[in-house]
């Protein structure tokens, strides 16, 4: 447990649904649909489609290659956010099924991860209002 916990407060604003054409990285294409909509900071609401190959960070640090063709996406969640450049980085999570049904979860690796045919996402822009910190007992 960290000794510091973050409140963020704010509001939910527009909801965007989009389709990733194939071949687009997973990551990068989430964050390339929140500049478009303008959205500065995003969660992932919903997701529905399937990976070429599949790479997930591992808990010690590495990485899981899941080989395809068709590595379905499972479950998807995450959040966009901006950075002080004022860039946008994605940090997304999930489960995948390979092509034996084997299931596999964890943080995807941004830039190796192209979608199969087609994928469908739900994005929320957060609004956030300010932050405070507290300090845990």
């Amino acid at each position: 447990m960290t000794d510091r916990t973050i409140v963020e407060s704010g509001s939910m604003g527009r909801v965007a649904y989009a389709r990733i054409a194939p071949n687009e990285d997973l990551v990068h294409a989430v964050e390339k649909l929140c500049l478009a909509e303008g959205f500065r900071n995003a969660f992932v609401r919903g997701a529905l489609g399937s990976l070429v190959d599949a790479c997930l960070e591992t808990a010690g640090g590495g990485v899981r290659q899941v080989q395809g063709p068709a590595v379905e996406i499972v479950s998807l969640a995450g959040e966009v956010r901006a950075q002080p450049d004022g860039s946008l980085r994605a940090s997304l999570s999930g489960v995948v099924a390979d092509t034996e049904g084997k299931v596999y979860g964890g943080p995807f690796v941004a830039g190796a991860n192209p979608i199969c045919m087609t994928f469908e996402v739900t994005l929320e822009e957060w609004l956030p209002a300010q932050m405070d910190t507290a300090t845990a007992a």
